[in-house]
């Protein structure tokens, strides 16, 4: 059962939680584990299983970021520990970037880098923000997919970046 079937919901890359919480709070009292204490010992391990997936479920249905990386292994195109190959361009923009940091010796200067990484990280979200936004299974293509796949790993990168940056403060 995939996240989405759980929660009654087509698949999408961009989750209302807002809007799902309801059923959280619904499937977490219907799959707790203490209301099946006296019941059989498949009843409480299915229980348990449905409980563990709900949770499971739910935390990555918070993160945008999750969310989008389970949808693309869902679809396997990506896999787990993935050695994805970034474009040149942006790996010398970003390396431009880490060079800045390490000689960011001023508050005003990890302020603007912080601010180059915010826009950095607009940019590279313009591209796929529709696809994101607007995904129908079926509909939405593979090659669709895999921008939104590049697009994950360009954040991804862009995230460590700002916890560097963000680390020095």
């Amino acid at each position: 059962m995939t996240y989405f079937e759980l929660f009654d919901i087509p698949v999408q890359l961009k989750v209302d939680t807002a809007a799902l919480t309801k059923t959280f709070f619904q499937l977490s009292r219907k799959y707790h584990p203490d209301f099946f204490a006296n019941g059989t010992d498949e009843e409480q391990a299915e229980a348990l299983d449905k409980s563990a997936l709900l949770n499971k479920a739910w935390k990555t249905f918070q993160n945008p970021d999750a969310t989008i990386k389970y949808v693309l292994m869902e679809k396997e195109l990506l896999e787990e520990e993935e050695k994805y190959e970034l474009p040149p361009a942006f790996l010398m923009e970003v390396m431009d970037i880490n060079e800045q940091i390490m000689d960011a010796d001023n508050e005003d200067v990890r302020k603007n880098l912080e601010r180059t990484i915010t826009d950095l990280q607009a940019e590279i979200f313009e591209p796929v923000i529709k696809i994101v936004e607007e995904y129908k299974e079926g509909i939405t293509t593979k090659e669709e997919l895999l921008s939104v796949k590049e697009y994950y790993y360009k954040k991804k990168y862009l995230d460590r970046i700002h916890q560097q940056l963000a680390g020095m403060a």
